[in-house]
């Protein structure tokens, strides 16, 4: 019964999207071929990753267990994506390729069906695959990298990361302003410190301390030999003492963080996330706004990537295969390299972070529309 329930829906999926035969035959030669390149390509660069690190794992005494579902199964989502758009490409180009190496393209397009509409299928499948890949991008990947990351912490870095910025200045609050003129990590302790508190352009408040220091006892900062000054209008308090237990909203670990600490945030954490740091002045917003975008733009490059490919490979060519599937790898490399060039271009302020990031798309859109004029040709 669940058979045919099941059969019965599949047939109106088919109806309603208007599909034959032949579309579901190069749908289920996409995705095959797709997931097929994706796997092998994962499976390498499993192979190669573990020869990397098999040292450090036995080293730091990592279980096979740990290794298993602690790494290398939130390793996999990461890489798939970071690879699809890429494996997208040469999937279309190599059965795409085959299809016209053995002339079934031109025996599709003299059964009168039109070049634009033997693109369906494609489309089809390629909104499968970026639809996958933004899933995983937003609500499977933030939570397994947090893992995978804790777990190289502990069994590959196997040493705890060091805060070496000095004269540390920062915006907690909106008004409120912090100063630490240097911060050790390992004990947790930061010296000369400052915190000032504005209303407007008025200072309200100001308190200074030779040192704080975070105690994991009560979860606080402990202010040695600290003064404070609390100002009025034209009344001033004053205070002042050995030792002052204060909460203040910074921890030890936002002295640590790393800069892929963002690929642990879905994307409306990374949106919180970037507000936050703008509020706190902090100098580095650039690579996590080209973060947020690119988890956007890039399974959109997926349809770009699609058509390009359709229309490289849809002919027969004297060179064969190899020669389409070549022009596509080259292709498929110049999309990434213009990808990394625009990011850095971002990065040092010559272009806005949204342009730099979705350039490399717009400049492959023109390239994928007029490969799809000729094609036909």
């Amino acid at each position: 019964m669940e058979g045919k329930n099941g059969e019965g829906i599949k047939r109106k999926v088919i109806k309603l999207l208007g599909l034959k035969i032949i579309d579901l035959y190069i749908i289920r030669k996409f995705l095959g071929t797709f997931f097929l390149a994706i796997s092998l390509i994962l499976a390498i660069a499993v192979v190669f990753d573990i020869s990397e690190k098999i040292d450090d794992f036995i080293e730091n005494g990592a279980t096979l267990d740990k290794i298993i579902f602690d790494y290398y199964l939130n390793f996999i989502p990461y890489f798939a994506v970071l690879f699809s758009s890429l494996f997208t490409f040469i999937a279309v180009i190599y059965f795409t390729s085959r299809m016209a190496y053995n002339t079934e393209i031109i025996a599709i397009l003299n059964s009168g069906m039109s070049f634009r509409r033997l693109l369906r299928p494609y489309l089809i499948s390629s909104i499968i695959i970026a639809g996958i890949s933004f899933f995983l991008n937003d609500q499977v990947i933030p939570g397994a990298n947090e893992v995978k990351l804790k777990f190289e912490e502990e069994y590959i870095h196997n040493r705890p990361m060091r805060f070496k910025q000095k004269n540390f200045h920062r915006q907690i609050e909106p008004g409120v302003f912090v100063y630490l003129e240097n911060y050790s990590n390992l004990s947790q302790t930061g010296y000369n410190f400052s915190l000032e508190k504005f209303e407007g352009n008025r200072l309200v408040s100001k308190l200074i301390a030779d040192q704080i220091k975070w105690d994991t006892s009560i979860n606080k900062w402990v202010l040695r030999r600290y003064y404070q000054r609390d100002i009025n209008g034209l009344e001033e308090h004053l205070a002042s003492g050995r030792r002052k237990d204060t909460t203040i909203n910074i921890r030890p670990e936002d002295f640590a963080r790393r800069i892929n600490v963002v690929e642990t945030m879905d994307l409306k954490e990374l949106d919180e996330f970037i507000q936050q740091q703008k509020m706190q002045g902090e100098t580095n917003v650039k690579a996590f706004q080209i973060e947020r975008h690119k988890r956007i733009s890039f399974p959109f490059s997926t349809f770009i990537l699609t058509f390009i490919g359709v229309a490289v490979s849809s002919r027969k060519v004297r060179g064969g295969i190899g020669l389409q599937i070549a022009i596509g790898v080259i292709i498929s490399f110049t999309y990434i390299l213009f990808v990394q060039f625009s990011s850095q271009f971002a990065i040092g302020g010559l272009i806005p972070v949204q342009l730099a990031v979705w350039l490399p798309n717009i400049l492959f859109v023109f390239v994928a529309i007029w490969l799809f004029r000729m094609a036909p040709k």
